[in-house]
C-alpha cells in the first residue's frame, strides 16, 4: 500500500496531479484545500504528498488521494466514515480547511457544512451526528497560523474537551485560551498544569 510519495511534478490539473517517483508516474487526486498549496508549484518542481490509498472489490482500480500533511489525511479518514460520503465525494467536498470543517462540526454548524461542495443539509446533519465530539485534535492542530503546536496536541486535548464540553466555551475560544496559556508558560508539561494556567486567568476575568 502506498502511504507517501515524493518526486517531480509532471502535470497539474483542477483536482489532480501527476507525480513522477522512481520512474513511475502516479496520478493523485487532491482536494481543493491541498491544491491551494500547489498553486505556486510549477511542472518540474520537487513535491511530496501523504497518500490515502483506495481499492475495493467494487472499485478495483486503485485511487490515490494526496495531502500536504498527515493530519489532513487523518481527518479525511474520519470524514469518509460518514455514511453517504465516499472518498471521491470527500475530495470534492473539502473546500474549507480542516480547522474550519472540524470547528463547524464541533459547533454543530449544519448550515456551514451544507455549503461544502456536494454535501447539502441532510448529509451535513449526518456529518455532525457521526463526528461531533471527535474533532478536538483537528481543531487544536488545524491549518491556521495561530494553531496549537503539534507537539502540544496530546497535552491539550483533555483541557480542550473540558473547556468545550463541560464549561461551555466555543471551540475557537477554547483554542485561544489554550494558546494564550502556552504562550504565557511554554514550560507547561501536563494537562493539569495547563488547565490551572487557563483557569487562573479566566477566573480573574
Amino acid at each position: 500500500m502506498i502511504g507517501y510519495l515524493e518526486g517531480t511534478l509532471l502535470k497539474k490539473e483542477d483536482e489532480r496531479i501527476l507525480l513522477l517517483a522512481n520512474q513511475v508516474g502516479y496520478e493523485v487526486l487532491v482536494p481543493a484545500i491541498v491544491m491551494e498549496k500547489f498553486e505556486s508549484k510549477q511542472v518540474g518542481d520537487h513535491v511530496a504528498v501523504y497518500i490515502y490509498f483506495q481499492q475495493t472489490d467494487r472499485q478495483p482500480k486503485p485511487v490515490l488521494i494526496g495531502f500536504n500533511q498527515e493530519i489532513e489525511k487523518e481527518f479525511f479518514q474520519h470524514f469518509i466514515s460518514v455514511s453517504a460520503i465516499g472518498p471521491l465525494k470527500a475530495v470534492k467536498a473539502l473546500t474549507y480547511s480542516v480547522f474550519e470543517i472540524a470547528n463547524a462540526i464541533e459547533e454543530q454548524d449544519v448550515a456551514k457544512l451544507a455549503l461544502l461542495k456536494g454535501i447539502g443539509k441532510r448529509t451535513a446533519q449526518k456529518i455532525v451526528a457521526t463526528l461531533h465530539g471527535k474533532m478536538n485534535k483537528f481543531i487544536l492542530s488545524g491549518n491556521q497560523t495561530d494553531a496549537i503546536p503539534d507537539a502540544k496536541t496530546d497535552l491539550t486535548a483533555h483541557v480542550f474537551d473540558v473547556l468545550v464540553n463541560q464549561l461551555g466555551h466555543k471551540a475557537t475560544e477554547a483554542q485561544q485560551l489554550i494558546k494564550e496559556a502556552l504562550k504565557r508558560n511554554p514550560l507547561i508539561a501536563t494537562s493539569e498544569q495547563l488547565f490551572e494556567e487557563v483557569y487562573s486567568v479566566n477566573k480573574e476575568r
